[in-house]
């Protein structure tokens, strides 16, 4: 069977440094970092009391108040991200689009989070022997409601479900949307990912695990990967939305064309439920597999947007990987973790990473790796991690990285596009 060509013809952005495409890339680029004092809830009890928040957004400037209320922030944030995406690549106004054949692939690793402990909270206070709950309560929290919201609000009616990942959530949903359509199941699919869950139990339960930096005094230098001194990651919210379509559906009808997409690549480590394995072994076989996918060698790549998390464990395991991998190629690669500005979105962390990936490529830029201050000896100095500033060059392919909580790893893989 004679696959078809998948490419990407829209983008959508809201993130913690920036709520469109254009401003989070400038973000990007400037090497703007996300991260402030909490303002969701009062965090002056928690160990960890900064996050990447999203800013200036109102979700009424989108929905009206009443539909407002019915979504979890993690839906509204999807909603405000792919309107953009779809827009971007004219799917809403084309009127040669055939609706039965677009679809909505969406991720979010945790879902309605606020809306699950804001309702326990008011059962707990007053609900005991008389329970009463909001009706909205299920539908508002379930991670699937998102791709129902989207569908729904632009009437499309082809493959329609969510994925759960972990971390790794909504670059799954880029690799599923990809195979739809390259198989012909689908003309085109929005997909991407979002999540909230910069909350009381969001933060309270990613504090028990040690899982997060602590350093309050500094903010915005806490998401420092690959550096000496790094902490733990800085939790991040919004979305990111990307259009994939069927290459002659989109040149048929003059379609924007920002990258090609051409492989997806899944592992497992195996090993455990919230650490990497310590040789990287899941990472170096999810690149393996993109590769495969793609038909590309080691050689091809130029850019890789990693998982990077900050965490003292996992930016060890996923360097050992590429080292082992691209051999000495891995010299040549320009490597960056975007987290250090947007922080860690969790399960919208893979959309919004590969939307770095895929502008890279467009522009030959890459993003940097800000907050480096002392080299950490366990890796070689001979890397290119980007610090501190972009860098120009030319980006013939990039693949972006992402690893989730029960080993999950996904890596998706763009290029230039050639008519």
């Amino acid at each position: 069977m004679l696959l078809k060509r998948v490419v990407v013809t829209g983008l959508g952005a809201l993130t913690p440094i920036g709520n469109t495409v254009a401003d989070y890339w400038q973000a990007l680029l400037a090497g703007k970092s996300g991260a402030a004092p909490i303002t969701h809830f009062d965090a002056s009890n928690f160990k960890t009391k900064f996050a990447c928040e999203v800013k200036g957004f109102d979700p009424t400037s989108i929905l009206d108040r009443k539909e407002a209320r019915k979504l979890d922030p993690f839906a509204q944030y999807a909603i405000a991200a792919s309107d953009q995406a779809i827009a971007d690549a004219g799917l809403s106004t084309d009127p040669s689009i055939n609706k039965n054949r677009v679809g909505v692939i969406w991720a979010s690793g945790i879902g309605g989070i606020f809306t699950f402990q804001d309702q326990i909270i008011d059962y707990v206070k007053g609900g005991i022997g008389n329970p009463r709950f909001n009706p909205f309560f299920i539908p508002k929290m379930i991670s699937d409601i998102a791709s129902g919201h989207i569908s729904i609000r632009h009437g499309f009616r082809g493959p329609n479900f969510s994925v759960v990942s972990a971390c790794a959530s909504s670059t799954n949903a880029l690799i599923d949307s990809f195979n739809y359509i390259r198989l012909g199941k689908a003309d085109a699919i929005v997909t991407g990912g979002s999540e909230a869950a910069v909350t009381d139990s969001g933060v309270g339960g990613f504090n028990a695990m040690k899982a997060l930096s602590e350093r309050n005094d500094s903010p915005e230098t806490a998401s420092r990967p690959f550096d000496l001194h790094r902490d733990g990651f800085v939790l991040g919210e919004g979305s990111g939305c990307i259009i994939l379509e069927e290459y002659e559906h989109a040149l048929r009808r003059g379609a924007t064309i920002y990258a090609e997409m051409i492989g997806g690549g899944m592992s497992g480590d195996a090993y455990h439920i919230t650490a990497p394995h310590p040789d990287g072994l899941g990472a170096l076989f999810v690149m393996k597999d993109v590769l495969d996918d793609a038909h590309l060698q080691p050689t091809d790549i130029d850019y890789i947007n990693v998982h990077g998390t900050s965490t003292p464990l996992g930016d060890i395991s996923e360097v050992k990987a590429i080292e082992q991998f691209f051999g000495d190629w891995a010299y040549q690669l320009n490597i960056s973790s975007t987290k250090s500005m947007t922080g860690h979105l969790l399960g919208a962390a893979g959309a919004i990473e590969a939307m770095a990936a895929i502008l890279a490529v467009k522009h030959d830029i890459v993003p940097p790796t800000i907050n480096h201050f002392t080299d950490d000896p366990a890796f070689d100095p001979r890397l290119n991690f980007t610090f501190l500033n972009a860098q120009k060059r030319t980006v013939r392919a990039a693949i972006s990285n992402t690893f989730g909580f029960g080993g999950h790893n996904a890596s998706v893989a763009f290029k230039k596009f050639e008519g």
